[in-house]
């Protein structure tokens, strides 16, 4: 790698209580004249992290950071929560649309049906002929 290049840093996560203090760290620095590059250099990690972690812990404590963590993985389980509710919501739908009972059928025959609607002539108590042919 020649001169004027990126500088490669080891990747490596860091505990919110290491990012405070190596902001602060670059703090001081700063202060004393140094440059974000020569601050990051000497802090082992890029400028991009550097200024990301600026951007997002900027003024916070240790304590702030620690509960800033915890709330956002008692959000992801709570997303997950929601979501989970929504699958059971729609499985439920699907179901209730399959369970919905169709149209009532006849219990009856055809025949039962005709003569029960049928009128009945008046001096025999026979039902009146429908025209068709039995």
């Amino acid at each position: 790698m020649g001169e004027g290049g990126p500088i490669q840093v080891k990747r490596r996560r860091h505990t919110p209580e290491q990012i405070i203090r190596k902001l602060r760290e670059a703090e001081r620095m700063v202060a004393e004249g140094k440059t974000t590059a020569e601050v990051a250099k000497a802090l082992e990690i890029s400028e991009n992290s550097l200024h990301r972690w600026r951007n997002q812990y900027g003024g916070m404590k240790a304590d702030d950071v620690k509960r800033l963590k915890e709330l956002e993985r008692e959000n992801v389980t709570l997303k997950r929560i929601v979501a989970d509710k929504e699958l059971e919501n729609v499985a439920l739908k699907e179901v209730a649309k399959r369970a919905t009972p169709r149209s009532p059928r006849p219990t009856g025959s055809l025949r039962e049906a005709s003569a029960a609607d049928a009128t009945v002539r008046p001096d025999t108590d026979q039902p009146l002929s429908s025209g068709v042919d039995r």
